[in-house]
């Protein structure tokens, strides 16, 4: 009887050897499958396949394990490999360059484009407030031969008495718009539930400092299939602003533009502190296009030009600034948007610079 036991033990030793040899092997074809769902941006962990793979197991379970046990021993299996994978997406990011090292390149059907080495605009009202003045700022934007136009028709304030923006009624106010001057729209989506309805009407989804660390938002707008400019928080670090435009990508939309628009400090100068070096570190470290927005981050508009002209020079492949036909009268921001006499001077003295940049003259 001791032999037979010993005989018994020797082949469940040789057996869990097999295992281990198995297993090996299955964690070698997982962390190859992590590699290629990283580059097709598809999330690493599946509910769907693994429930799949768990009914075809239990299928051909003929004992001695119940199914129960066969089921959660191959969850097991399941959450470890996973967990291989996730450790590999840690290394690399979706939005690192190291990952990717070329640049991505948001493209758009009227021609636009970001990131594609040439530098761009995006101006426009800070809030939607009538067809009459969208169609104003657009019009001249489109006489310039810009691709884009923005505008918020849900305006997240910091007071709850200030004007919201007009909401879907704003996106279609939008939408005329684009169908009269072929404008691209980028507009801000504060509510999740809201992207589908949105997407008839939007070009460009962004998200704007507030809801940086909205992470049920960015994980929305990682399930949508259009571009998201992903605002900097008022507080947030480098690393926090690209860890959220990681929750996007991870979803699999990884056409995201990342937006420089000031931080918080002390300062009081300026309505927040405009940080420059954030630039060049942004583009060492991703792949994304990264935009200044020379509005938010100063609220003055007698340095939006050379700050504009700061970003261009750091590598920035664009500026945004808020324009208004009549800022007196505007129901947000009045005192930092630019009327169209000042916007023309503002455009006038940036355009050739730009123009030398994307000629490779600079």
């Amino acid at each position: 009887m001791a032999d037979e036991l010993q005989q018994f033990r020797e082949e469940i030793f040789d057996i869990n050897e097999q295992l281990l040899d198995l297993l090996t092997q299955r964690g070698k074809v997982a962390k190859k499958i992590g590699d290629v769902k990283r580059k097709q941006g598809i999330t690493v962990y599946d509910p769907k396949r693994e429930k799949e793979m768990l009914n075809a197991l239990i299928d051909k379970n003929e004992g001695p394990f119940s199914d129960s046990v066969i089921k959660q021993l191959f969850k097991e299996i399941f959450k470890a490999s996973t967990d291989l994978q996730k450790a590999d997406n840690e290394k690399h990011l979706y939005v690192s360059r190291k990952l990717k090292p070329e640049d991505t390149v948001v493209h758009f059907e009227n021609g636009g484009a970001i990131g594609d080495g040439n530098k761009s605009f995006v101006f426009g009202p800070c809030s939607v407030e009538s067809q009459e003045q969208v169609d104003a700022v657009a019009e001249d934007l489109a006489s310039k031969g810009e691709k884009f136009i923005r505008g918020g028709a849900f305006k997240p304030r910091t007071s709850p008495y200030d004007f919201q923006g007009l909401g879907e009624e704003g996106l279609k106010i939008l939408k005329n718009t684009k169908d009269k001057y072929n404008l691209n729209i980028v507009s801000e989506i504060v509510n999740p539930a809201d992207f589908e309805m949105a997407d008839q009407y939007v070009d460009v989804f962004q998200i704007g400092a507030r809801n940086m660390h909205n992470f049920e938002l960015l994980k929305e707008a990682g399930r949508t299939n259009k571009p998201i400019l992903l605002k900097r928080g008022l507080s947030a670090t480098i690393e926090e602003f690209i860890k959220a435009a990681e929750y996007i990508a991870s979803e699999g939309n990884q056409n995201i533009i990342l937006c420089e628009r000031g931080i918080r400090t002390y300062e009081n100068a300026t309505r927040n502190t405009l940080d420059i070096s954030s630039v060049p570190i942004l583009k060492q470290g991703t792949h994304l296009p990264v935009m200044v927005d020379v509005t938010h981050s100063t609220g003055r508009k007698d340095i939006m030009l050379p700050t504009a002209k700061a970003a261009l020079a750091v590598g920035a492949d664009g500026v945004m600034a808020e324009v208004h036909p009549d800022p007196s009268v505007a129901l947000s921001d009045s005192g930092q948007q630019m009327d169209l006499n000042e916007f023309n001077h503002f455009y006038d003295e940036l355009k050739p610079l730009i123009d030398k940049y994307n000629n490779g003259e600079l």
